[in-house]
């Protein structure tokens, strides 16, 4: 079974707030072992990141400000998703942005139906225990040294470990 593990960063945390995806990566699994399959960008949000989140993952408005646009890379990321399960570590987050993006463009949206969510399988399995991405790989002896910043990629493949260990 074909799955995907997908992450994002954005100019900040909420929606409400008029914030957007600044980066989007996506790696297939197949029976839980990674492909070679690969979906990976930087997005032009349209409007300034918020301090806080350049703090998290570094991307200036400069680094954007010749990327594509979401509504430029909206039908090859609906293709690369489309059917699968995909696993998100607090898909909350994750999920509201991309629903965001996609209904500025009247693009259906992305139903929970299709969502693993690693942040609550956490929850349930180890309630009291921190349960963020870096405690988790942590607790199954996972190697993050290489996230000095959050970049959606390198999350997409510790996350995939932490999935498996799941």
């Amino acid at each position: 079974m074909k799955e995907i593990v997908l992450d994002t960063e954005t100019t900040g945390l909420s929606v409400k707030d008029g914030h957007r995806i600044v980066e989007i990566g996506c790696i297939e699994l197949d029976d839980l072992i990674p492909t070679k399959n690969v979906f990976h960008c930087y997005l032009n949000p349209e409007r300034k990141v918020s301090d806080s989140a350049l703090k998290v993952h570094g991307y200036t408005d400069q680094f954007l400000a010749d990327k594509q646009k979401f509504k430029d890379i909206a039908e090859d990321f609906l293709n690369f998703i489309d059917g699968k399960k995909i696993i998100i570590h607090n898909a909350e987050f994750d999920i509201s942005h991309l629903n965001n993006e996609l209904s500025l463009i009247n693009k259906k949206k992305i139903t929970k139906d299709f969502v693993i969510d690693t942040l609550e399988i956490a929850r349930n399995k180890f309630p009291g225990s921190g349960i963020s991405l870096d405690a988790l790989c942590k607790r199954f002896k996972i190697d993050n040294s290489k996230r000095d910043k959050h970049t959606a990629l390198i999350d997409c493949e510790l996350l995939s470990k932490v999935y498996i260990n799941l």
